[in-house]
């Protein structure tokens, strides 16, 4: 036991010293002020494009064609109201939609007679 113990006391004190020389600046690798090159080029080269492709993702997204909303189907466990909201009739939420969010007895224009489909002269 002791001949382990003298080991790994010889060991961390002559590798201690030795890690405190060769780590004596951040960019210890390399000669000195060469890090910002490398990140100019990792920003030019991969970031710009990765951000590129995200833009295009999003645009390619928004363009692409629109989806039917889903038939309403009255779920007692959703929509329910146990008072009313502070803000106009009380009913709908804050940020409502009415062609997309239904209130609890249906979508609004299917309540009020309308078609779901809106006609553009």
């Amino acid at each position: 036991m002791s001949l382990f113990s003298q080991f790994f006391r010889r060991t961390i004190s002559q590798s201690a010293p030795q890690k405190a020389a060769a780590s004596s600046g951040p960019a210890s690798s390399g000669p000195p002020g060469s890090s910002h090159k490398t990140w100019k080029q990792l920003s030019l080269f991969v970031a710009l494009p990765a951000v590129a492709l995200a833009m295009a993702n999003a645009i390619s997204s928004v363009t692409a064609e629109e989806h039917e909303r889903p038939e309403f189907v009255p779920y007692e466990h959703l929509r329910i109201r146990t008072k009313r909201f502070p803000w106009g009739e009380g009913k709908k939420s804050l940020f409502h939609n009415g062609e997309t969010n239904p209130l609890p007895e249906g979508y609004e224009d299917e309540l009020n007679g309308e078609s779901s489909i809106m006609d553009v002269d």
